[in-house]
């Protein structure tokens, strides 16, 4: 095991910290530069628009698919036939490649043959994700909540049917409503779920790239450049291989601090609803 992830993990790690220090002018030359590199990456400007996009990006996926994944979850059917087929119907998005997401929404939201494009055509509303910023930027963020809904409706649907019958017996003989029912019941105990669920999606759309660079390709202009195709062309288009190993150390250390200081935040909220639960247990 230990192996594997010093193959896979530590060994690009420490190639990427080389690179970052070093001027690669050919195979076999390279002149040590330092922290160069870092100091050009962080005043980059276009480095400074691609995280504000991302930051807002990531915190509209949450803002949106958290309250709408847990309302998935509880409306749909506790067992049966129904229940199977609502899982299975649920869990579709989740099956289809990234590139091929990308794809599906490139025909799907075209204004001549798509099916979205058209709707929108009808109903009077100019819609055209390949030459209006902003319709590309909702474009791409519907095409996530289309995606990735389904995975936290899932994981709320799970922690939802591994709460006790008693809790809902009791609540019954105390004329509960519902509202009541998912305040003081379910919430309380989805939030290990939710926090599951929270810093899933934040990793995963801080590192958005494959459904983006297909829909739009990063346009219109930059609109929807988020840091992973920033560091793409820093290392592939531009083949500035300094700058983009140094990138993408800032890239990995942002991602560690958000989610550690996320799932510490997370975890000091549930530190008193736990007290107060051992507090009240007999």
């Amino acid at each position: 095991m230990l192996l594997c992830v010093a193959f896979s993990a530590v060994l690009p790690l420490m190639t990427i910290v080389n690179y970052s220090v070093q001027d690669i002018i050919s195979p076999t030359q390279k002149v040590f530069v330092g922290t160069e590199w870092f100091q050009s990456v962080l005043r980059d400007p276009e480095l400074h628009a691609a995280l504000l996009r991302q930051l807002l990006f990531c915190g509209c996926v949450l803002l949106i698919q958290l309250p709408l994944g847990m309302a998935v979850a509880l409306a749909m059917p506790a067992q049966g036939w129904r229940a199977s087929l609502a899982l299975v119907l649920l869990a579709l998005p989740l099956l289809v490649p990234w590139n091929v997401v990308g794809t599906v929404w490139q025909v799907f939201a075209r204004e001549d043959i798509g099916l979205l494009g058209q709707l929108l055509l009808r109903a009077g509303i100019h819609y055209n994700y390949a030459a209006v910023a902003r319709d590309a930027w909702l474009t791409v963020l519907l095409m996530d909540v289309w995606h990735w809904t389904p995975l936290v409706a899932l994981l709320c649907y799970a922690g939802l049917r591994a709460i006790p019958e008693v809790y809902y017996h009791a609540a019954a003989v105390d004329g509960a409503s519902r509202y009541a029912v998912f305040r003081y019941i379910q919430l309380p105990k989805l939030r290990g779920v939710l926090m599951i669920a929270v810093l899933l999606r934040l990793m995963d759309s801080f590192m958005i790239y494959t459904e983006p660079f297909v829909l739009t390709g990063g346009g219109p202009g930059n609109a929807t450049t988020f840091l992973s195709q920033y560091l793409t062309q820093k290392a592939v288009g531009q083949f500035d291989l300094g700058p983009a190993a140094a990138f993408s150390l800032v890239y990995f250390l942002i991602i560690l601090v958000m989610c550690f200081v996320l799932y510490g935040l997370l975890q000091q909220a549930d530190g008193p609803a736990a007290a107060a639960g051992r507090r009240q247990a007999p």
